[in-house]
Protein backbone atom coordinates (compact mmCIF):
# COMPACT_ATOMS: atom_id res chain seq x y z
CA UNK A 1 0.00 0.00 0.00
CA UNK A 2 1.46 3.69 -0.66
CA UNK A 3 -0.18 6.55 0.88
CA UNK A 4 0.54 10.13 -0.10
CA UNK A 5 1.19 12.99 2.59
CA UNK A 6 1.90 16.61 3.11
CA UNK A 7 3.64 17.98 6.05
CA UNK A 8 4.21 21.89 6.66
CA UNK A 9 6.98 23.14 7.96
CA UNK A 10 5.52 26.59 9.68
CA UNK A 11 7.86 28.90 11.28
CA UNK A 12 7.19 31.27 14.41
CA UNK A 13 8.60 34.63 14.54
CA UNK A 14 11.68 32.86 16.97
CA UNK A 15 12.55 30.13 13.96
CA UNK A 16 10.87 27.74 16.48
CA UNK A 17 9.05 25.38 13.69
CA UNK A 18 5.58 23.97 15.06
CA UNK A 19 5.09 19.90 15.55
CA UNK A 20 2.22 18.05 16.72
CA UNK A 21 1.27 15.18 18.50
CA UNK A 22 -0.38 12.20 16.89
CA UNK A 23 -3.56 11.89 19.25
CA UNK A 24 -4.52 8.40 21.28
CA UNK A 25 -6.65 5.99 18.72
CA UNK A 26 -4.46 7.07 15.72
CA UNK A 27 -2.00 5.21 14.70
CA UNK A 28 1.71 5.45 15.86
CA UNK A 29 -0.04 7.36 18.71
CA UNK A 30 1.98 9.92 21.38
CA UNK A 31 4.67 10.09 18.15
CA UNK A 32 5.88 14.09 16.87
CA UNK A 33 4.94 14.83 13.38
CA UNK A 34 4.90 18.08 11.23
CA UNK A 35 1.49 18.99 10.65
CA UNK A 36 -0.19 17.60 7.42
CA UNK A 37 -2.09 14.33 6.73
CA UNK A 38 -3.35 12.66 3.48
CA UNK A 39 -3.57 13.52 -0.01
CA UNK A 40 -6.94 12.90 -1.18
CA UNK A 41 -7.47 11.34 -4.92
CA UNK A 42 -7.47 14.07 -7.46
CA UNK A 43 -6.07 16.22 -5.27
CA UNK A 44 -3.19 18.50 -5.59
CA UNK A 45 0.13 18.55 -3.06
CA UNK A 46 -0.74 22.13 -2.39
CA UNK A 47 -4.65 21.37 -2.18
CA UNK A 48 -3.91 19.32 0.51
CA UNK A 49 -1.85 21.10 2.55
CA UNK A 50 -4.36 23.76 2.43
CA UNK A 51 -7.27 21.53 3.54
CA UNK A 52 -5.47 19.73 6.07
CA UNK A 53 -4.07 22.63 8.24
CA UNK A 54 -7.35 24.06 8.35
CA UNK A 55 -9.04 21.05 9.40
CA UNK A 56 -6.34 20.39 11.93
CA UNK A 57 -5.08 23.85 12.92
CA UNK A 58 -7.48 25.94 11.96
CA UNK A 59 -5.05 27.97 10.15
CA UNK A 60 -5.43 29.56 5.89
CA UNK A 61 -2.03 28.96 4.47
CA UNK A 62 -1.63 31.98 1.54
CA UNK A 63 1.33 31.14 0.63
CA UNK A 64 3.91 27.98 0.34
CA UNK A 65 6.07 26.51 -1.56
CA UNK A 66 7.57 22.89 -1.64
CA UNK A 67 10.71 21.69 -0.32
CA UNK A 68 11.27 18.39 -1.01
CA UNK A 69 9.68 14.78 -1.62
CA UNK A 70 10.93 11.75 -0.08
CA UNK A 71 9.57 7.89 0.50
CA UNK A 72 9.56 6.21 3.63
CA UNK A 73 8.90 2.54 3.77
CA UNK A 74 6.88 1.70 7.31
CA UNK A 75 6.20 -2.32 7.63
CA UNK A 76 2.76 -1.84 6.74
CA UNK A 77 2.86 0.84 3.94
CA UNK A 78 4.87 3.45 1.69
CA UNK A 79 4.67 6.71 2.70
CA UNK A 80 4.95 9.33 -0.26
CA UNK A 81 5.95 12.51 1.84
CA UNK A 82 5.49 15.80 -0.07
CA UNK A 83 7.12 18.51 2.68
CA UNK A 84 6.33 21.94 2.19
CA UNK A 85 7.01 25.36 4.38
CA UNK A 86 4.38 27.86 5.04
CA UNK A 87 5.40 31.52 3.88
CA UNK A 88 2.52 32.67 5.32
CA UNK A 89 -0.95 31.94 6.94
CA UNK A 90 -3.90 33.47 8.55
CA UNK A 91 -4.89 32.59 11.97
CA UNK A 92 -3.54 31.09 15.03
CA UNK A 93 -2.73 27.63 15.37
CA UNK A 94 -4.70 25.50 17.51
CA UNK A 95 -5.26 21.63 18.07
CA UNK A 96 -8.89 21.39 16.07
CA UNK A 97 -8.19 17.40 16.24
CA UNK A 98 -7.15 17.09 20.17
CA UNK A 99 -3.69 16.74 19.38
CA UNK A 100 -1.00 18.94 20.96
CA UNK A 101 1.14 21.40 19.86
CA UNK A 102 4.30 22.15 20.17
CA UNK A 103 6.74 25.29 18.89
CA UNK A 104 10.45 23.31 18.96
CA UNK A 105 13.59 24.73 17.86
CA UNK A 106 15.10 22.62 14.75
CA UNK A 107 17.99 21.78 16.78
CA UNK A 108 15.86 20.13 19.49
CA UNK A 109 13.70 18.55 16.99
CA UNK A 110 15.54 14.96 17.76
CA UNK A 111 14.90 14.98 21.29
CA UNK A 112 11.41 14.11 20.58
CA UNK A 113 9.57 11.01 19.15
CA UNK A 114 9.14 11.90 15.58
CA UNK A 115 8.25 9.86 13.12
CA UNK A 116 10.48 7.78 10.84
CA UNK A 117 9.45 9.63 8.53
CA UNK A 118 9.93 13.03 9.24
CA UNK A 119 13.55 12.58 9.80
CA UNK A 120 14.42 13.21 6.70
CA UNK A 121 12.87 16.63 6.54
CA UNK A 122 14.57 17.24 10.40
CA UNK A 123 18.15 16.71 8.59
CA UNK A 124 17.46 19.06 6.30
CA UNK A 125 16.40 21.56 8.74
CA UNK A 126 19.66 20.82 10.54
CA UNK A 127 22.16 21.47 7.54
CA UNK A 128 20.27 24.81 6.86
CA UNK A 129 21.44 25.39 10.49
CA UNK A 130 24.75 24.93 9.81
CA UNK A 131 24.89 26.96 6.77
CA UNK A 132 23.77 29.64 8.91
Amino acid sequence: TTVRVVAALIYDERGRVLVTQRPAGKSLAGQWEFPGGKIEAGETDAAALRRELHEELGVQVTAAHALLELVHEYPQQQVLLSAWVVDAMQGVPSGREGQQLQWTAPAALRSLPLLLADLPIVEWLETRQQAH
